[in-house]
């Protein structure tokens, strides 16, 4: 799924146009990649017997997960690039948060290790995770707050759970 997500990514930077994408958003692109590729063989490798109540919370994300790709459709990418020319979006469920696909990767990146007996590689990727986001997220804001509408849709909107954080 994640090797599909890359394609798709890839093909709609290049129907987007000219994009912006911040310093910190390419610096930390291939950490990112590697983060969740660690993730996903650690968890292979040496995962345990599966914990079930944890692999329910990382299968119940997956519906937000496809409503999130199927808002923003073509204006989805994995690289925080934001398109110059892009309408706001402010349906689905960018109606309550301004991130709802990184609040769906964090839970992922800890229930997965979680759902297989690594609560060390959990800890471990969502540290990792929330470290490289800190910039990357400020720099996508700064691009989308140039957009007509970001600012008033948005400025009193949570990042990742409407109500908290």
């Amino acid at each position: 799924m994640r090797l599909a997500e890359l394609a798709w990514s890839r093909s709609n930077m290049g129907r987007s146009g000219p994009a912006i994408e911040g310093r910190w958003s390419r610096r930390t692109y291939p950490l990112i990649v590697a983060l969740h590729a660690s993730v996903l063989a650690l968890t292979l490798v040496r995962g345990r017997r599966p914990r079930i109540p944890w692999l329910v919370a990382l299968l119940a994300v997956q519906p937000l997960r496809a409503w999130v790709l199927r808002t923003l459709g073509s204006r989805w990418n994995t690289h925080a690039a934001v398109p110059e020319t892009m309408d706001v979006v402010t349906t689905g469920p960018y109606r309550f948060v301004r991130h709802p696909n990184y609040a769906v990767i964090g839970v992922e990146l800890a229930a997965l290790p979680l759902g297989f007996g690594l609560p060390a590689l959990a800890a471990a990727a969502t540290v990792a995770n929330a470290t490289l986001l800190a910039a990357r997220i400020s720099e996508e804001e700064a691009a989308l707050g140039r957009l007509p509408g970001w600012e008033e849709h948005f400025s009193g909107k949570k990042r990742f759970v409407p109500g908290l954080f």
